[in-house]
């Protein structure tokens, strides 16, 4: 059975709602900074929280990674059991 094919009107829609995604992200991240602010933190202390989610998975997506192609669990198969137990529902 052959996939049917998209058309251009159905890339455009597609294209165009996660362009719309990108733009609440943005908007979302646009606050961070102020969001820390009233959580306390100093201005000084701005940058090390902007850099702490990435340098974090950095280091822990491959430690994860690293786990979940060591798990088998027969029919389930690698990575599924860590996929479906830390994926968020």
């Amino acid at each position: 059975m052959d996939k049917p094919r998209q058309s251009a009107a159905g890339l455009w829609n597609i294209s165009f709602g996660f362009f719309g995604i990108q733009i609440g992200f943005a908007l979302q991240n646009a606050n961070m900074s102020r969001v820390f602010q009233s959580l306390g933190s100093a201005i000084d202390d701005l940058p090390v929280l902007w850099i702490a989610a990435p340098l974090t998975g950095l280091l822990v997506q491959p430690i994860v990674g690293h786990l979940s192609d060591r798990t088998w669990l027969g029919r389930l198969g690698w990575r599924r059991c860590c996929c479906g137990c830390w994926t968020p529902r």
